[in-house]
C-alpha cells in the first residue's frame, strides 16, 4: 500500500515539467537572507521535507542546473543566510544522489574560500605598492578609489556562459582589474581570466545637485548598489547630462538586452529608485530615447539598492527551453559515458541488457527512454567505439 501511494505520489509530481525549477526556487527563497522568524531548526525542518519532494523527482539533473544557478547567485551576491546551511543541504543532496552530484556544489564553496584569501594578498599587495615612493600616481589614484572583491571562478563548477562577454568598464574600475589581473597571474602563470560582468555588482557613491526656490545650490549623497552594467551606465553621466540610448550602447558596449534591463531599472522602475530620467517616458526603448541625470531623486535611505527589472522570479518560456536544451545535451553525453562504461568491463553485451544496464546506471540522475539509448549506440558504432558482433545484430562488442 505505502509503495502505491509512493508510486503515485511521484506521478503526479512528474506531471508538471516546471517541478524541478520550482523546488529550486522554493529552496532559494529559505535560503536567502532575510528569512524573518525562520530559525535553525525550522530551516532544517524545511530541508529535510525538500529532500523528500526532491527523491521522487524524476528529472533530478535538471533540478541539479536550477540549483547551481540559484546557489551561483547567492554565493555571489553575499545572500545566503549562512555557509552552515549552505553545506547542510549540499550534504544531503550527497547522501541521496552521491558525490558526483555535489562535486561541482562543492567545488564553487572552494573558490569562494580560495577567493578571499586570494583578495586579501592582493589588498595587501596593493597597499606596499602605494607606500612605495616609485608607485606612478596612476596606480596609486586607482588603488584609493576602487575598493575592489574580485571572485575568482573556475569555469567547470559556476554556470558561466560559453563565450566571453565583453563590456567597457569606466577607466577607474578596468585600472583596479588590470591591477588585480597582473598580480593573480604572477602567482598563476598558465591560467587565463575573463571577465563576467553579468554576475558582479558595485557600489557607487552619488552625489545630486538640486537648486532650491531661492536659488540656492545644495548637495545629496547616496551610495546606490547596482549591478555591474549599471555601474558602467551611471559612471558615463559623469562626461556629460545626458546620452542618447544608441550612444550609451556605443560607449558601454553592452549587450542590448542586458543594457535594456539596466536602463529600464534605472529610469522607470519604482519612484525611489529613479535616478535617470527617461524621454519618452515609457517602458520601450529606441535608439532615440534619451537618458538623463535625474537632480530631483530623494530617498529616505543614504544607501539605495536599485533593483534590476527581472519580471518573474522563475525562468521566461525561451530560457526555460534553452536550459532544456542544455539538458538535453549533457544527457546525450552522460549516456555515452555510461554505456562505454559499462561496454568496457563487459566487451561484449546484448542490447536489451545494455539498455537495462544503463537506465538502472542512470536512473539516479534522470530515467532515459530506449531511443535515446538506442540513438546514442549507434552514434557510438559511427564513430567506431562499438561493433554489432557478425553472428548476432542485436549484441554489441566493445573496440579497444
Amino acid at each position: 500500500f505505502k509503495q502505491a501511494i509512493c508510486s503515485e505520489f511521484e506521478h503526479i509530481q512528474n506531471l508538471n515539467p516546471k517541478s524541478p525549477e520550482y523546488l529550486s526556487l522554493f529552496i532559494d527563497e529559505k535560503m536567502k537572507k532575510g528569512n524573518k522568524g525562520l530559525s535553525e531548526q525550522d530551516l532544517e525542518r524545511v530541508l529535510d521535507q525538500t529532500i523528500v519532494l526532491f527523491k521522487f523527482l524524476v528529472d533530478k539533473d535538471i533540478f541539479e542546473r536550477y540549483y547551481k544557478q540559484h546557489l551561483a547567485k547567492r554565493l555571489l551576491n553575499n545572500r545566503s543566510i549562512s555557509d552552515d546551511a549552505e553545506k547542510n543541504m549540499i550534504s544531503k543532496l550527497k547522501t541521496e544522489c552521491g558525490c558526483q552530484f555535489t562535486c561541482k556544489l562543492e567545488g564553487m564553496f572552494k573558490d569562494v574560500n580560495i577567493s578571499n584569501t586570494v583578495n586579501e594578498n592582493f589588498r595587501n599587495s596593493q597597499k606596499n605598492k602605494a607606500n612605495e615612493p616609485s608607485s606612478s600616481s596612476a596606480s596609486a589614484a586607482a588603488i584609493s578609489t576602487v575598493d575592489m572583491n574580485v571572485r575568482v571562478l573556475t569555469t567547470g563548477y559556476w554556470p558561466l556562459p560559453p563565450c566571453k562577454i565583453i563590456c567597457n568598464l569606466p577607466k577607474e574600475a578596468e585600472l583596479a582589474y588590470k591591477n588585480f589581473k597582473k598580480f593573480y597571474l604572477e602567482d598563476h602563470s598558465g591560467r587565463q581570466l575573463n571577465l563576467q560582468p553579468h554576475l558582479g555588482h558595485a557600489d557607487v557613491h552619488a552625489n545630486f545637485h538640486h537648486r532650491k526656490e531661492g536659488g540656492e545650490l545644495t548637495t545629496k549623497r547616496h551610495i546606490l548598489q547596482v549591478s555591474t552594467y549599471q555601474m558602467c551606465v551611471l559612471m558615463l553621466f559623469n562626461r556629460q547630462q545626458s546620452y542618447k540610448y544608441r550612444d550609451i550602447h556605443t560607449e558601454s558596449n553592452i549587450p542590448e538586452k542586458e543594457l535594456k534591463r539596466a536602463l529600464l531599472s534605472l529610469s522607470v522602475g519604482k519612484v525611489q529608485q529613479r535616478v535617470l530620467l527617461k524621454s519618452p517616458k515609457s517602458r520601450d526603448i529606441s535608439g532615440d530615447d534619451e537618458f538623463s541625470v535625474n537632480d530631483q531623486f530623494s530617498s529616505k535611505l543614504f544607501r539605495v539598492k536599485i533593483q534590476t527589472a527581472l519580471g518573474s522570479k522563475g525562468e521566461s518560456d525561451p530560457e526555460r527551453q534553452e536550459t532544456r536544451q542544455k539538458v538535453d545535451d549533457d544527457r546525450k553525453h552522460e549516456i555515452e559515458a555510461a554505456i562505454v562504461r559499462i561496454m568496457k568491463a563487459r566487451k561484449e553485451q546484448e542490447h536489451n541488457v545494455l539498455i537495462s544496464e544503463v537506465t538502472g546506471l542512470l536512473r539516479s540522475r534522470f530515467m532515459p527512454s530506449p531511443s535515446s539509448i538506442k540513438n546514442r549506440i549507434e552514434s557510438l558504432i559511427e564513430r567506431e567505439y562499438l561493433v554489432r558482433s557478425p553472428n548476432d545484430r542485436k549484441v554489441y562488442m566493445y573496440l579497444a
